[in-house]
């Protein structure tokens, strides 16, 4: 666009010239120049005389950016989902370059974004807490491959410990933030959970990234963040009532679904890790029986007896929850 003011403004500016004034490269710029050309459509020259470029005849406006109505759609869904980032330092680059999308858009287009923006929303039931300065220098630590000492509470304990990593890669697993980092001190790659980090600074070193790593690979197995474990083979059997709700949703790339007489459905799963799939279990109530492993079924029937163990005297005599 600034390319496109300079010519109209006269002058028969040249590459050399454009290249000093938008302070890129004179190929940068012969790119510009070309794909304003053959891609946009605008009656552009080089005049050999002025030794400059020019256009040939008036050009009213910039070519508007060019969408359909389906991409337009998939824009207005991106814009309900950056809600999921509010707060971190991804969201204001993500807003800005929305709306330089939408102030590009024709006019009719834009009417057809008011309406569809009634009509769509992001919702969640538990946002998690961040302190957006340690994410901030997370999110740039990784992106520079900047060492950093961070002071770190595991879960169930009280006092925070000191360890060197160097961040390899911040993810978000359903929802959930995740650092997966090379830790020093136990010479391995371990996942940290950004919202537990006290306090950080850098120490000064860089690092390479392993050309191996790859997180796609690391999570294969996993029903969420825990891997490496083992390998499991589990096989889940869920009642009519909620049987739906398991075949709505793609649980895991491993899945397998068989549908069973009375109308339930019996769900297979190749897992590295036990962890999270105990918890996710025990979220459907009397609803699923664990058939197999025999880790899983051990740990889920101690869990239903702790929470028995705990609950209130009366509890069951009152009939909740049967």
């Amino acid at each position: 666009m600034e390319i496109h003011q300079c010519l109209g403004a006269g002058g028969y500016p040249n590459a050399s010239q454009l290249a000093r004034a938008l302070e890129v490269s004179r190929k940068s710029i012969l790119r510009d120049l070309e794909f304003m050309r053959d891609q946009l459509g605008l009656p552009l020259a080089y005049d050999e005389y002025r030794y400059g470029y020019h256009y040939t005849q008036p050009v009213r406006d910039f070519p508007m950016v060019k969408i359909t109505e389906g991409e337009l759609f998939a824009l207005v869904v991106a814009e309900k989902a950056v809600q999921q980032y509010r707060g971190t330092n991804f969201e204001k680059p993500l807003l800005s370059a929305l709306e330089k999308l939408a102030a590009a858009l024709p006019e009719t287009f834009s009417l057809h974004l008011a309406d569809w923006d009634r009509t769509i929303s992001f919702r969640t039931s538990a946002e998690p807490l961040l302190n957006l300065e340690v994410f901030d220098a997370l999110a740039r630590a990784t992106a520079q491959r900047r060492q950093l000492e961070i002071t770190y509470r595991k879960p169930g304990r009280a006092a925070a410990e000191t360890r060197v990593i160097d961040p390899y890669h911040l993810a978000n697993v359903n929802g959930e933030w995740y650092l997966f980092a090379f830790d020093h001190l136990r010479q391995d790659v371990r996942t940290f959970v950004p919202a537990r980090i006290r306090a950080l600074r850098l120490t000064g070193q860089g690092f390479e990234r392993p050309t191996g790593f790859s997180l796609d690979e690391r999570l294969r197995g996993s029903f969420g963040v825990h891997s490496a474990e083992g390998r499991f083979e589990v096989v889940l059997r869920f009642s009519a009532k909620v049987a739906d709700f398991i075949r709505e949703k793609r649980w895991h790339p491993s899945q397998g679904l068989r549908e069973l007489r009375a109308g339930g459905v019996e769900l297979r799963l190749r897992l590295s890790s036990l962890v999270e799939i105990q918890r996710w279990v025990l979220g459907w109530g009397g609803e699923v029986q664990v058939l197999r492993p025999p880790e899983l079924v051990r740990g889920v029937r101690a869990a239903a007896e702790a929470i028995l163990a705990t609950s209130p005297r009366g509890w069951c005599r009152k009939g909740v929850g049967r």
